[in-house]
């Protein structure tokens, strides 16, 4: 992948994994239900729904993360069309919750430092395993760009020379921007991706990455050599996922009188009001709007797709617009299927202007609509994929992207015009340096 590093329902997907209760049980019981009257709604109580959100949230996606991590042992005990496909299968649950999430990033520094390890894209993926010459555009003068840390035992970087014998979480979270390179990523949701799928060298055409079952198989079975150390990565990686959940489920948990939540909530309301306008209307405009969707679009580039190897960008872009919503409405409906509801944002602008809080709720009514479009465009029989909407002389699909940012950028606009009916003046979200 051509390297620039990016930290980075309606129609869910239609997969079902089994989810620990109690991981969610104290991310906001007591919400559980009706929502308060609007004329109840405190500042200080949307903001700590806020944190309920960003709770449940986090417990899904390292619920699901473990759910990964059980496909991906299967595989590698009995590797096989079905096991790699239930593998597949549960990384892109995997991404429903955690995408949800990506909302959370702005205007929370604890999570912007974080969130690099697991979701930093696009990645140059000579440095993880074997790639294809023709398939291959790394960043210019990466030296980590065909490392091939499952072929190797050590890897040069100039003067340095790193062991690599033993494949750890550890290392790979070392190996993170190696030499200084942000295409040089060792980890998180993308590597792990790369790895089941492998590269997709159908560039506009149909089709996503198509690694061998037989990549992960043992003795003179195995593909692409080196299959014992492939699987050892996949599940470093895997377990390093879940270690970084978890810290941050612990970071959002009530009760802790020393993580991010307490600390946020003991600001003034109108701080925590304006970190949550703020990361809605940053991942909806520079992020959304502008990284993931401009930029790939206006250089017909499907080097700059979030979920390149496997084709599901369509649904990473529909879980980051309803991150955004669910914040706005003080909700999250978990993947097993539960409600978590409580004081919101939507209800505070009601109080104040009732026409407004109807303009901002219609617009994430269009704006999901539209991405539903992208969706059920996407998953259609001979659908079409984000990488062929955004390739040239493509009408279609150039329309479908430049609709879902058109109303990105409008829902944005409102969002800026809603922070100054709850007292928060001045509000612009992170452009990203894009021009909309």
């Amino acid at each position: 992948m051509t390297a620039q590093f990016r930290f980075a329902s309606r129609k869910p997907l239609a997969v079902a994994i089994a989810l620990s209760a109690s991981l969610l049980a104290g991310a906001a019981h007591a919400h559980e239900g009706h929502q308060a009257e609007a004329k109840d709604v405190t500042a200080e109580a949307v903001v700590s729904q806020y944190a309920n959100v960003a709770h449940a949230t986090y417990s899904d996606a390292l619920a699901s993360a473990n759910a990964l991590r059980a496909a991906n042992a299967a595989l590698i005990e009995a590797p096989s069309e079905a096991t790699l496909e239930a593998a597949r299968t549960a990384w892109k649950q995997a991404r429903v919750a955690y995408q949800q999430s990506e909302v959370f990033r702005f205007g929370n520094a604890i999570v912007d430092d974080w969130e690099g390890q697991l979701n930093a894209w696009p990645l140059d993926e000579g440095l993880i395993d074997y790639v294809e010459g023709d398939g291959y555009q790394a960043e210019l003068g990466n030296p980590g760009a065909s490392a091939n840390i499952i072929a190797s035992e050590s890897v040069q970087i100039g003067a340095d020379k790193i062991d690599t014998t033993e494949i750890t979480p550890e290392l790979l979270a070392s190996l993170n921007e190696l030499g200084g390179f942000e295409a040089n990523v060792a980890s998180g949701y993308h590597a792990i991706e790369f790895l089941l799928w492998g590269q997709d060298l159908n560039g506009f055409d149909a089709g996503a990455g198509e690694r061998p079952a037989s990549d992960f198989a043992k003795g003179d079975a195995c593909t692409g050599d080196n299959c014992d150390r492939r699987g050892a990565y996949l599940l470093a990686a895997n377990d390093l996922l879940i270690t970084d959940l978890e810290y941050m489920v612990g970071q959002w948990a009530e009760g802790d009188k020393a993580n991010y939540r307490t600390e946020l909530t003991a600001l003034p309301a109108g701080e925590g009001l304006e970190k949550m306008l703020f990361g809605m209307g940053s991942l909806s405009l520079g992020e959304l709007g502008g990284e993931r969707m401009k930029v790939a679009l206006e250089a017909n580039s499907f080097e700059d797709e979030h979920d390149c190897f496997s084709d599901n960008t369509h649904y990473s872009h529909f879980y980051n617009a309803k991150g955004i919503q669910n914040v706005y409405e003080g909700k999250y409906v978990t993947l097993d299927g539960r409600t978590f509801e409580g004081p919101s944002l939507h209800q505070l602008v009601a109080n104040n202007s009732p026409e407004l809080a109807k303009k901002m709720h219609d617009a994430f009514d269009t704006t999901m609509g539209q991405l539903q479009v992208m969706v059920d465009t996407a998953e259609a029989e001979d659908g079409m994929k984000f990488d062929q909407m955004i390739a040239p002389g493509n009408a279609e699909g150039a329309a479908i992207v430049n609709a879902s940012i058109q109303d990105l950028v409008a829902q944005t606009r409102l969002i800026e015009e809603i922070a100054g009916t709850v007292g928060i003046s001045g509000l612009e979200a992170d452009t990203a340096d894009h021009e909309f």
